[in-house]
């Protein structure tokens, strides 16, 4: 299967009915491209929370069509019987804090998710390094989350969301915590991820420091997408 990045169309979201129905998201249309980094912005209760749970297979949407690669995962009802493996194998997540399992080690924290799609052991492991190399992490492949920094934890955040290879990369403010030198740096890790991996990341944030890196941007307002031209700045 050609990966063919992410596609919404029309995407709605209505939480309740009649007189207290609530429509979060009213009409959305995106297009992200493998080898992509778009970034999403809009002003609290916008709809981009409501957004990244339906694009991440958590909720279901009201109506509107989502396809990832060649497959209509979504059609006014879900097309796939399998949330969970859906969300295991085709779709990354990175979030503003790593969530890393504080008993296991590094290679053991990202090596678990290919584990439980059926990868070998020592294939998943494999692939942990490789990542870890390219992140340049490889130094604290056996280290405790507890001694890593925050730089290194995001870094190996990162590392777990490409582990299984998926299509598209879903960000929700992975530069919060962070300085302006070491978001920059994660953006332009992503950056190279999504060349390198043919990757489709959206990234939501509300970072000053990091909206000016990213050559396309995505505005949501009262759960309306409008698109612009970035500036991409970090990434020239």
């Amino acid at each position: 299967m050609v990966n063919k990045g992410i596609r919404i169309e029309g995407l709605k979201k209505t939480y309740g009915s009649g007189d207290t129905a609530v429509e979060a998201l009213k009409s959305v249309d995106m297009y992200v491209a493998p080898g992509e980094v778009v970034g999403l912005i809009g002003p609290s209760g916008s709809g981009k929370s409501t957004l990244l749970k339906c694009l991440g297979a958590v909720i279901e949407p009201t109506a509107g069509k989502m396809v990832l690669g060649d497959d209509v995962i979504y059609d006014d009802a879900w097309k796939v019987r399998d949330l969970r493996a859906l969300r295991r194998d085709r779709i990354g997540f990175v979030f503003q804090a790593p969530y890393l399992i504080p008993f296991l080690d590094v290679t053991d924290n990202v090596a678990l998710l290919p584990m439980l799609a059926g990868v070998r052991n020592g294939d998943a492991r494999k692939r942990a390094m490789e990542l870890f190399e390219a992140l340049e992490v490889e130094h604290r492949a056996k280290a405790m989350p507890s001694q890593l920094s925050g730089g290194e934890q995001q870094r190996v955040a990162i590392a777990r969301g490409l582990v299984n290879r998926p299509p598209v990369i879903l960000a929700d403010e992975p530069t919060a915590p962070l300085d302006s030198d070491r978001a920059l740096a994660v953006i332009q890790i992503l950056n190279d991820m999504a060349k390198k991996y043919e990757t489709a990341i959206i990234v939501v944030t509300h970072d000053e420091k990091i909206i000016p890196t990213f050559k396309r941007i995505y505005h949501i307002r009262d759960g309306v997408t409008y698109e612009e031209e970035g500036e991409g700045r970090a990434i020239e």
